[in-house]
């Protein structure tokens, strides 16, 4: 990546078949309001959840025990909030207008994260290129794991599929108070500030919206609580870990499990394959079929119709998938769907193999 030379699909022919998928799914799905609907009204709806279980720790948390049930469903309804409703506006997917999705993810500052920098994240970099090495940082972010065949291989990364399960616990920890300020100051392997001059007044953004985050989460509840502060710092981490265990669910089900193909690029940049067919190839579902598991992880459970509709809300995926996977089996193209929790195994059957020093995992195209 240092020359900055961008990966490039094959252009689709005349016969291709997302041209004729999305045609289909326009007519049929796409026309359809109550989808979009169903999805403004759960957001606002999980928004006013994440607000009341905030609030619950106020009202309540002079108990100790509902001081901590208080933060740990905070840390729930955050996640929850953040995988659907901030998920869809940064992708322009939850409401009909641009600037209502903009002005929508500025919320997100109430977890402390910048809207900004996670848009060049996640809508430049991974969308564009999922599983490429160097290009997708969502799934490479740091050296403690080695996931693409391509990456250095360290001692440690033997007992890879042991650890990561106490490291997962404290994803959000790492994304709000080592990553963003990685992204936004350090200099090694910065993908985002390679690639994108940061407008001065994000600077000022990001820490306005740390301190904001810790304000209201640990602050307020020391002021106005009759309880030790270390209590209170102890039911903030216990938060940060029940968000991570629901979002790490979400982040490790999708794109890397013991299957997964890291195509490298080729030398010109050009891949053989089309934009379509690579999101097939690099991009699984799981539980599909759950009530329960579509309502928690909104495009993420229906993830192949997420990549290949990415302005589309996640309340459509559930009536696209379907149509995917007729057009899957007719044109021979791969499709995943797992139970969460073979997802969750096969993920860290992956960290174990690719924690061994060798490069076991599949490195291809269609």
């Amino acid at each position: 990546m240092m020359d900055l030379k961008r990966p490039q699909f094959k252009k689709p022919g005349p016969d291709d078949f997302y041209a004729r998928l999305r045609r289909e799914v326009e007519e049929t799905v796409l026309t359809n309001p109550k989808y979009r609907r169903r999805n403004v009204v759960k957001s606002l709806f999980l928004l006013a959840v994440y607000v009341f279980f905030y609030c619950s720790i106020l009202i309540w948390g002079n108990t100790t025990h509902m001081l901590f049930l208080g933060y740990m469903f905070t840390g729930f309804a955050m996640m929850v909030l953040f995988i659907n409703a901030f998920h869809d506006s940064v992708h322009s997917a939850l409401f009909k207008k641009p600037w209502q999705n903009r002005m929508f993810m500025n919320v997100l500052a109430l977890f402390g994260s910048s809207p900004w920098l996670w848009e060049k994240r996640h809508m430049h970099l991974h969308h564009p290129y999922p599983n490429v090495q160097h290009w997708d940082i969502d799934i490479k972010q740091s050296d403690i794991i080695r996931i693409f065949p391509e990456s250095k291989w360290l001692k440690f990364h033997r007992l890879q599929h042991f650890y990561m399960w106490f490291i997962y616990p404290l994803y959000s920890l790492n994304w709000l108070y080592i990553r963003d300020f990685k992204d936004f100051f350090g200099t090694a392997d910065n993908y985002v500030r390679r690639l994108y001059s940061i407008p001065k007044k994000e600077y000022f953004k990001l820490f306005a919206a740390k301190v904001f985050n810790l304000f209201y989460l640990i602050g307020i509840p020391m002021l106005v609580l009759d309880q030790p502060w270390y209590v209170i710092v102890c039911g903030w981490l216990l938060m940060h870990v029940s968000a991570s265990i629901i979002g790490v669910v979400a982040l490790i089900s999708t794109h890397v499990d013991e299957d997964a193909v890291f195509p490298s690029t080729p030398q010109d940049g050009k891949f053989d394959i089309t934009w379509a067919e690579h999101q097939m190839l690099v991009t699984k579902d799981f539980s599909t079929g759950s009530t329960l598991a579509n309502f928690l992880y909104g495009g993420f459970t229906h993830h192949v119709a997420h990549h290949l509709f990415p302005n589309v809300g996640h309340t459509y995926y559930p009536a696209i998938t379907p149509i995917i996977r007729r057009y899957a089996a007719q044109h021979n193209l791969p499709y995943t769907n797992y139970p969460f929790y073979k997802a969750v195994r096969s993920h860290f059957r992956l960290l174990r193999e690719k924690g061994s020093g060798e490069n076991l995992l599949k490195n291809g195209e269609l």
